[in-house]
């Protein structure tokens, strides 16, 4: 057993050899979830799926040992061979167990301590219950061991493997989804944030700042078109280094300072981020951003206010987002404002991409619209 759990586990290479492995054949398993059989294996509910799988196997077992005695083997006791059918099935979830506690946990050296342990442990159980409970009061430990033990531990392993496939499936189907529901957010944010009437008011104010200060057009122009080119390509990665997606905040940031002129009062607080590594999801901080220049232009006040704020707090990124608003509407008038289609699409994109990995608050008091994001960094 040890020199088998060495071989499978034992060098780093190896256990990545074996995970590819792993992920090869999850990918066939992986067609199952066009099937209703794929779906419920996945996505049903737990307890009805671990039911559901005790019963086939215990069924599987109990038919093996029918064509068994139609081949002439004899079992000493029929209770005893029912037993061993539970004692494989708690052998399968024990290996699920340590795989799910240990090696998905990536702690290796713990994983391949404790399956051994358990593997031990096993055969321990095993041969109290043939000494004691099935009255084998001769049976001895290394008997025991060579004749019956190959069998649970096969169990054990089995457990481990069929946890490994689950997971891979789970992931690449989690892939796949975040993947498909990225496609559809793409357009209807690249729709809300660069829309033709957008693209119409920057244009207009280039025009008359190619009046007034015909300098400045070039440097405005090449943002332009930072800014257009990054909607369309680097949208399309699931995730982006945060360092591009704050050069194309600050890009949009000055075209809104464009078209708001002297009525806006902006405050900004960007953090440098210079690690390359450090990733967010794509078009994600814009939309608050439009969210806080537009609904602040539709008020009545002489000063546009928005404040904008972004820093690295431990693992997670924090941004925050305050926007004047009309003060005789109330919270939630303000709240059903601000929900639009960019903002939904992009509460579905973060569920789907960061799952239970962020935080998102919104108020809105004192005529003042808070919006505050919690993100936990996503790395290479």
């Amino acid at each position: 057993m040890l020199i088998g759990f060495v071989t499978l586990f034992g060098l780093s290479n190896t256990g990545s050899a074996f995970l590819e492995c792993i992920n090869s054949v999850s990918t066939l398993f992986a067609e199952l979830y066009n099937m209703k059989t794929g779906q419920f294996i996945i996505n049903g509910n737990k307890l009805t799926v671990h039911l559901v799988f005790c019963v086939v196997v215990l069924a599987g077992l109990v038919l093996g040992m029918y064509f068994l005695q139609a081949t002439g083997f004899i079992f000493h006791s029929l209770v005893s061979a029912y037993a061993d059918c539970l004692f494989f099935v708690f052998c399968i979830y024990t290996g699920r167990w340590l795989c799910k506690q240990l090696y998905l946990s990536g702690k290796l050296a713990l994983f391949l301590f404790f399956t051994l342990l358990a593997g031990i442990g096993l055969a321990i159980l095993k041969w109290c219950m043939v000494r004691y409970i099935f009255d084998h009061p001769y049976a001895g430990f290394l008997e025991v061991l060579r004749d019956t033990m190959p069998f649970f531990w096969s169990a054990l392993v089995m457990g481990i493997l069929l946890k490994l496939i689950r997971t891979s499936m789970q992931k690449e189907l989690y892939d796949a989804n975040a993947k498909a529901e990225q496609k559809e957010s793409e357009f209807g944010l690249l729709q809300s944030q660069l829309s033709p009437h957008f693209l119409f008011n920057v244009l207009n104010n280039l025009y008359g700042i190619s009046i007034a200060e015909h300098k400045r057009i070039p440097q405005l122009l090449l943002k332009l078109s930072n800014l257009l080119r990054y909607s369309v390509y680097g949208a399309k990665k699931q995730f982006v280094p945060l360092k591009e997606e704050l050069e194309y905040v600050r890009n949009y940031i000055e075209f809104e300072q464009i078209r708001i002129s002297d009525r806006l009062v902006l405050s900004t607080e960007l953090e440098e981020i210079a690690n390359h590594n450090i990733k967010i999801a794509p078009l994600v901080l814009i939309v608050f951003i439009e969210n806080a220049f537009k609904h602040s232009k539709n008020t009545f006040n002489q000063a546009v206010s928005i404040d904008i704020s972004l820093k690295i707090s431990g693992n997670f990124i924090c941004f925050e987002v305050s926007n004047s608003c009309a003060e005789e509407k109330s919270t939630d008038e303000v709240l059903n404002e601000s929900s639009g289609l960019g903002l939904a699409n992009t509460i579905k994109r973060l569920d789907l991409l960061y799952g239970t990995d962020y935080e998102l608050r919104q108020t809105a008091a004192n005529g003042l619209y808070n919006i505050g994001l919690r993100l936990k960094i996503k790395e290479d």
